[in-house]
């Protein structure tokens, strides 16, 4: 048998980085037992090797210049972990153009540049693998362009973040307030000091624009997809959800429809039922439905040094076997298919949660329900918690869900019902998602 054998470079020695390394000089006969492929680490590239140096790695295999390190002719593939759209695109054409194939787990790049980037490679007899890019290490991405290749994508839900589910799960479980599981999330090492891109959904966004791409030929940059975190969630909105028989979930969505594919990503309401509603803690999952296999749902963790190493290693292993080239070819030549036509957030109808602080007069309820009666938005459900017969009297919460209704719909009246004098504050909507049909 032939032997499959890899020089890779690796550049970049942070919380993926240092774990890459780790795997390749820790796990080489593992690896080589369980592929037939033996992987060679020919260097670590670093703007200084003090994390390098603490995981105690061979200083031997430090590189302080990329361009001397792609000459070596003994590497055959360039890991990508540094990040950042423009440093890391400078570093992925700088090895393409010095011949060599790319792992990466830059989400960020593959979302908005991916098209380019693939074009070039391809151009240089080269391939660009990015399992590492979407949930860490869960195959996901293998699974689209592979193991469902029989099935017609129809619709994919996921928790792509694992800081956002972090924090809804303390908010379910332990009744915390969003500033308080933010910090314990902090505290646990789950969220960053500025944890902006993981809750206000932009890292969501990213994962979805490459899943959505690789599912359904959308090609759509993340700016252009609607999105809303989860750092306008009340906790009063968790505790609501729980009584209607639901579980609140950052969800990045993607829908097939007769003219075309909705994509957006924002908390919202899923059945308790629904293995969704399952997934806690900084975990993800993401669940496909396709036409011949049906339902299913991929389960893991979505971050971190390791689990994000093994998925690199994985594509390491699939480009030295050259079993990854053909895939690169056909599934990845997203400038040469027709892009697949994205149907406005604005037309697509859905359930809705409402929740308001009102004064509790008399008409107060009957002027709301007019209003959305007046603009044809059928209310499933009313509650409204009773006085506490305070004098003066209290605000009380009212909680509406409408049945199905376009998007587009919902903002006219919400804004008349926010204008009454009675409405102290106006109501938020939330989705209420269904359970996607097989």
């Amino acid at each position: 048998m032939k032997k499959l054998e890899a020089g890779v470079l690796v550049v970049g020695c942070g919380t993926v980085g240092g774990a890459t390394v780790e795997a390749l000089l820790g796990q080489t006969d593992i690896i080589q037992a369980r592929s037939g492929v033996s992987l060679r680490l020919t260097g670590i590239v670093s703007r200084t090797f003090a994390s390098a140096r603490r995981h105690g790695f061979p200083e031997t295999l430090f590189r302080e210049s990329l361009e001397s390190a792609l000459e070596d002719p003994d590497t055959d593939i360039v890991v990508e972990t540094v990040g950042g759209v423009e440093t890391g695109e400078a570093i992925i054409r700088a090895a393409i153009a010095a011949g060599k194939h790319v792992v990466t787990a830059n989400k960020a790049l593959i979302a908005e540049r991916g098209t380019q980037l693939f074009e070039t490679a391809r151009k240089a007899g080269v391939t660009i693998a990015f399992e590492a890019s979407c949930a860490g290490g869960i195959p996901i991405v293998r699974s689209l362009y592979d193991g469902l290749t029989a099935n017609r994508i129809d619709a994919l839900f996921g928790i792509v973040n694992g800081t956002s589910n972090y924090i809804l799960s303390r908010m379910v479980q332990e009744g915390s307030s969003y500033r308080e599981a933010l910090a314990e999330a902090q505290r646990e090492g789950y969220a960053e000091a500025d944890p902006t891109l993981d809750v206000d959904g932009t890292d969501s966004v990213h994962k979805l624009a490459i899943l959505s791409r690789l599912a359904f030929g959308v090609a759509c940059h993340p700016d252009d997809i609607p999105t809303v975190g989860i750092d306008s969630l009340n906790s009063e909105d968790i505790a609501h959800a729980a009584r209607l028989g639901y579980v609140v979930k950052l969800l990045a969505v993607a829908q097939r429809h007769d003219n075309g594919v909705s994509l957006f990503v924002r908390p919202a309401f899923i059945s308790r039922e629904h293995p969704l509603a399952w997934v806690s803690g900084p975990f993800n999952a993401v669940s496909v439905y396709g036409t011949v296999t049906g339902h299913t749902m991929y389960y893991g963790r979505g971050a971190g040094g390791a689990p994000t190493a093994g998925s690199i290693i994985a594509d390491l292993v699939s480009i030295a076997r050259g079993s990854y080239a053909p895939v690169f070819e056909h599934s990845c030549a997203w400038d040469q298919h027709d892009a697949v036509a994205v149907v406005p957030a604005s037309r697509l109808a859905h359930r809705y949660y409402l929740r308001m602080l009102v004064d509790d007069t008399p008409g107060t309820l009957a002027r709301i329900t007019r209003i959305l009666s007046d603009h044809e938005i059928s209310i499933a459900s009313v509650m409204q918690a009773e006085s506490d017969e305070s004098t003066p009297p209290k605000p009380v919460q009212v909680v509406i869900t409408l049945h199905r209704t376009e998007e587009s719909k919902l903002s006219a009246p919400l804004e008349k019902i926010t204008a009454l004098d009675a409405v102290k504050q106006g109501p938020a909507p939330i989705t209420i998602i269904d359970e996607h049909p097989e």
